[in-house]
């Protein structure tokens, strides 16, 4: 996987990779308080890009379970 497809694959979050070689994200919006108090994590780190999408997926998961009545 390419930074641009995981970029595709992760819209609202901003990808980079560190001097180190380790995978980042961050989401440009910030979670609701619901979603923070339920473990969403704003920003979240990954060995490779695939690790990283299964991170960033795993806090949006989270966000959408908080959001349910």
């Amino acid at each position: 996987m390419t930074h641009d497809e995981a970029a595709a694959v992760a819209p609202g979050w901003r990808i980079w990779r560190s001097d180190a070689g380790r995978w980042w994200a961050t989401r440009i919006r910030p979670f609701t308080a619901a979603a923070e108090a339920a473990g969403a994590a704003r920003t979240v780190d990954g060995d490779d890009l695939a690790e990283l999408c299964r991170a960033i997926a795993e806090q949006e998961r989270l966000a959408a379970l908080a959001q349910r009545p």
